[in-house]
């Protein structure tokens, strides 16, 4: 039906995403969320789990009740990113690094115990697993992620911290706003520019005036990655665009900036 390289499952009370490529390893418990099955109303109907929305506290909580309920998880387990389109790493050590997290858009950890969670409304959803090591990572990686090559980062730090070695790695490149829908214009391609040598692989002009292009961030991705050492046959792109399936997930872009938040989920077992 689709050419999704990621699993759906759909539960009574969830429906979500999980990678094979992780799952086979028996090492992590890993997620993606959607929009459906939960109890917010209007914008961010229904399962949304964005923090800093306007949705209320009790929708909210209640929607991660039914998250950490479906898919076994302790709530005081749970460690949140506090994204800004930024490119900073924290090593989070115990649970109560919670407390500690600022402006921070990629999680890593060794610990079992330990859930990271990040969150999505078209932006990259970055997967890591050192299968050697049993050392796992968030990453959030937006356009400006993506240019500050946050992917790169992530692993760059996983060997410093941990001695992974890149080729050990496992990446999932989750669900996000593909280069079918992502538009930009000339302001965003020259910050491309700057950070990569040949941007044709990724960038396509829209019409031959040039004043807009599209912009595939899952390839941009997946090359950045290989540049830090992860061999191509272990990424997993999804291939599925949060735009293009507005009944499965929120998208800023698709619902104007009005909407809620998808969220990745990952941890020892």
């Amino acid at each position: 039906m689709y050419d999704w390289n990621f699993t759906m499952w759909e539960k009574e009370n969830l429906t979500y995403f999980t990678i094979p490529s992780f799952d086979e390893t028996n090492i992590v418990k890993v997620f993606f969320t959607t929009r459906r099955k939960g109890v917010s109303k209007g914008y961010y109907s229904s399962l949304n789990l964005g923090l800093n929305t306007e949705d209320t506290y009790e929708n909210i909580n209640e929607n991660y009740n039914i998250l950490c309920n479906t898919l076994k998880f302790k709530k005081d387990s749970l460690i949140f990113s506090d994204q800004v389109h930024s490119d900073k790493i924290y090593i989070v050590d115990k649970k109560s690094d919670k407390d500690n997290i600022k402006d921070i858009d990629g999680l890593i950890t060794n610990k079992k115990g330990v859930t990271l969670v990040t969150f999505y409304a078209d932006c990259v959803p970055l997967f890591f697993l050192d299968k050697k090591n049993e050392v796992i990572a968030l990453a959030h990686a937006g356009w400006r992620g993506t240019v500050k090559k946050i992917g790169k980062k992530v692993i760059e730090k996983m060997v410093e911290v941990y001695n992974t070695d890149p080729c050990d790695c496992l990446i999932g490149i989750g669900p996000s706003i593909g280069g079918c829908c992502f538009e930009v214009d000339e302001p965003v391609v020259e910050e491309f520019k700057k950070g990569f040598k040949d941007i044709s692989k990724f960038i396509d002009k829209v019409n031959d005036k040039g004043y807009k292009y599209t912009i595939d961030l899952w390839k941009i991705n997946e090359l950045v990655l290989i540049e830090a050492g992860v061999p191509k046959e272990n990424i997993t792109i999804s291939n599925i665009c949060t735009k293009c399936n507005s009944e499965l997930f929120f998208s800023y872009r698709g619902d104007n900036g009005q909407t809620g938040r998808m969220a990745a989920i990952m941890c020892l077992r």
